[in-house]
């Protein structure tokens, strides 16, 4: 590492000579003029009242803010202004996209959803659905009008089932157990739910 010139000159002065010898390449003059200037840039960044953590990263992005666009200072004594400027800028952009996001919690953001299921649940019922029928239409034609009868109604009418189907209504009801029990065989060998 090369060490921080041994005279006493000003900040500006050191930052100078330290850019200068960085952007010739020099091994360890970016080291040098970090260890110099961070601690003026912290003062800079918490004068903006940011956390410490968020004070770092500010930090940092000003230091790399330099390494991108260190070729556009021309002058090297202006390096500790432009990272203060900097410095500044960033934390008051932090600071004020801060002050705009507001933690939200999940039931507020539920409220404001429309009730829809989401992308990847509606694939998954639109597979779970084809399955159904598909196990369905394997079924013998009287159960599967049976089922859809049953199924499209809260409360079916068995005697209007009975008629439509030509069965006795106290056959209804042990009819479609044995026909959901086909379905459910037919599921399993699908693959189920």
């Amino acid at each position: 590492m090369s060490e921080l010139p041994t005279e006493t000159p000003s900040v500006w002065e050191a930052s100078a000579r330290l850019f200068e010898r960085w952007r010739a390449g020099e091994q360890g003059a970016l080291d040098d003029l970090v260890r110099l200037l961070s601690p003026m840039l912290w003062q800079v960044v918490r004068a903006s009242r940011l956390d410490p953590s968020t004070a770092e990263d500010v930090v940092q992005t000003t230091w790399l803010t330099l390494v991108r666009s260190g070729d556009s200072i021309t002058e090297p004594r202006a390096v500790a202004g432009w990272l203060t400027t900097t410095a500044r800028r960033e934390a008051w952009r932090v600071s004020r996209a801060s002050g705009r996001q507001q933690p939200t919690d999940d039931e507020a953001i539920a409220r404001r959803l429309p009730d829809e299921p989401a992308p990847e649940g509606q694939v998954v019922l639109d597979d779970d659905n084809a399955r159904l029928w598909g196990c369905l239409g394997k079924l013998p034609e009287r159960c599967q009008r049976l089922l859809r009868i049953v199924a499209a109604e809260a409360r079916p009418d068995y005697s209007a089932i009975a008629t439509e189907l030509g069965m006795p209504v106290g056959s209804i009801g042990p009819t479609r157990g044995r026909c959901l029990d086909k379905l459910r065989r037919e599921l399993a060998q699908a693959g189920g739910f």
